[in-house]
């Protein structure tokens, strides 16, 4: 399979696992993460999401070239929105996705990150959106999301150039939250996960609909989005428990209700 997934009490870790094509993602990869996706985010059991990829090369180094040269413009239509599903199946997840990049992150393999809401990365780690030197733009949400993550002018100058940035630089700019040495990367992803699907689930559901109107819509329209969301968690079982831990000094114990 070019997908595994594998669980790990409340968290689910899954790879793009094309190692030979340093993870490209071909249509029945994005077809596989899509499914992959889906079944995690119905998952109730599944409290935060770590996406990497196999080896020790690459995250996923891009869409693969070897299968779109020979598209017509109604098949690169079709794979550009498979992407897409997949992308906005990702963004739109109850759980948090955090996407441990351990390599390669080039055209298709930046987006796939970008559309996760944690982006960690190995120091070896390269981001990029070559797609101007295949005379192509980027397809898989890149021209969107990645002006989002770092402002218009970086966005610009990665799309116009082709050029990749390392890890750091990845960093200093916004498009990766921290940085580790390779060896400790995944250990820090699932700490971090494990961290946060410790949390109620309604109120990670509730949190990453607030984080994303703030994107779509101006600032009176997000903060009236807040204010429901926010009153609305004091309906929730979770709410009434975590404000009884905090006040008698113990551990939550969310329920999901």
């Amino acid at each position: 399979m070019a997908v595994d997934i594998a669980r790990d009490g409340a968290v689910a870790v899954v790879t793009v696992n094309r190692p030979e094509a340093l993870n490209a993602l071909n249509t029945e990869t994005n077809e596989l993460l899509l499914a992959a996706a889906t079944e995690l985010s119905a998952d109730e059991d599944v409290r935060a999401v770590v996406l990497t990829g196999a080896g020790d090369k690459a995250f996923v180094a891009g869409a693969d070239v070897a299968e779109m040269q020979a598209f017509s413009p109604a098949h690169a239509e079709a794979f550009a929105l498979l992407a897409h599903r997949l992308c906005t199946t990702i963004e739109g997840a109850p759980q948090p996705w955090i996407a441990a990049v351990n390599g390669f992150a080039l055209g298709g393999g930046c987006e796939l990150a970008l559309a996760c809401d944690i982006r960690l990365a190995a120091a070896e780690a390269k981001f990029g959106q070559p797609e101007i030197g295949l005379g192509i733009t980027p397809g898989f949400g890149g021209t969107q999301r990645l002006p989002r993550a770092v402002g218009p002018g970086w966005a610009a100058y990665l799309v116009f150039s082709g050029r990749p940035v390392r890890a750091e630089e990845a960093l200093r700019i916004g498009l990766v939250q921290a940085v580790f040495p390779r060896a400790e990367l995944m250990g820090k992803a699932m700490k971090l996960a494990v961290e946060i699907a410790a949390r109620s689930r309604l109120t990670l559901q509730a949190c990453k609909t607030a984080l994303q109107a703030a994107l779509d819509v101006d600032l009176a329209s997000g903060l009236e989005i807040e204010t429901g969301i926010f009153s609305d968690c004091f309906a929730t079982d979770d709410q009434k428990e975590g404000m009884a831990a905090f006040l008698e000094r113990r551990a939550p114990r969310f329920t999901g209700k």
